[in-house]
């Protein structure tokens, strides 16, 4: 049973893994693709989260976004697969900060084609973040072995 647990932690934070080599791969100087795509989302995201709940999100460099999410997947997807909840818990960090800004379905009308898009993938990286709370709450359910 502890190889299929295992075996599910690889396959689960292959997702991680991938994505993170990518980025990483793709760097460059200015934070490569990555960066240019979410630095519009970022900032409509900081204008949404000062209009409608009135905090001011620093302003950030999207390189460091970029080098942030590469480290929190890469090294939080390390920790999980040897079953550490802090590699779940930068997992879920990781998550509930990009999900509303690397998909931003709430710009969009009902009717438009990126709505739907966005919207699923929206859904399915909360699905993600489930799990890693589904993972955390289990991790903790259990007794400490002395």
């Amino acid at each position: 049973m502890a190889f299929i647990s295992f075996l599910g932690r690889v396959l689960f934070a292959s997702v991680f893994i991938l994505s993170a080599y990518q980025e990483f791969n793709e760097f460059g100087l200015d934070g490569g693709p990555a960066a240019r795509a979410i630095e519009p989302r970022f900032k409509t995201f900081a204008g949404h989260v000062k209009t409608h709940a009135g905090l001011q999100i620093p302003d950030i460099e999207t390189k460091i976004l970029v080098a942030a999410s590469v480290a929190f997947k890469g090294v939080g997807s390390v920790l999980f697969i040897f079953g550490s909840s802090i590699g779940a818990y930068l997992l879920a960090l990781h998550q509930l900060i990009a999900t509303p800004i690397l998909y931003d379905f709430y710009n969009y009308d009902h009717d438009e084609k990126e709505y739907s898009q966005l919207f699923s993938k929206f859904n399915q990286h909360m699905a993600l973040f489930g799990a890693l709370l589904f993972f955390i709450g289990m991790k903790n359910s259990f007794p400490k072995r002395n």
